[in-house]
């Protein structure tokens, strides 16, 4: 994947303005111990997946798609200012309603945070006290760390260039 060809394609393409505000990972956190069970859980994930923001059709491409996936799942980032730092900005897509809703748990992580801050999240810690690492299947937990993996991988990229 050439990054920096990506990576001016996609500031040039037609997103949709993804900065409205989406939970945050603490919300989730505190959401989700109100929750009881697996299946309340999962119905709330798939519903903070209708809010996703919109992805362009013209950015789901191969070279956007996320690898190791079961379900179909587009994902682009982009460098934008935030206060004077470079912050990776985070669209992402699928075919799957849970999926979708993993992907907000995505968002709610790492949306809108420096490269730095990307790469000293402990992502697993999160994935834990959600409980996505008990009750997610193996092939979605593999989906989940290929995305992680791809923003991680963008992150690096990124802070080596700054």
């Amino acid at each position: 994947m050439n990054t920096e060809t990506d990576m001016s394609s996609k500031q040039n393409s037609t997103t949709a303005d993804t900065t409205q505000t989406m939970i945050t990972i603490n919300e989730l956190i505190e959401e989700f111990e109100f929750l009881h069970d697996w299946e309340e859980r999962c119905d709330f994930l798939i519903d903070l997946g209708f809010e996703l923001p919109d992805m362009p059709e013209s950015d789901k491409t191969e070279a956007n798609r996320v690898h190791g996936c079961q379900s179909m799942v587009w994902l682009t980032t982009e460098l934008k200012n935030r206060e004077g730092e470079n912050v990776l900005h985070i669209n992402a897509d699928s075919d799957a309603l849970i999926v979708k809703g993993l992907i907000a748990v995505l968002l709610a992580i790492y949306n809108d945070k420096t490269p730095k801050e990307i790469l000293k999240t402990d992502v697993r810690q999160y994935f834990s006290q959600l409980q996505l690492d008990k009750y997610l299947s193996s092939q979605r937990k593999n989906g989940l760390f290929g995305m992680v993996e791809r923003v991680q991988r963008e992150a690096r990229h990124v802070a080596e260039g700054i």
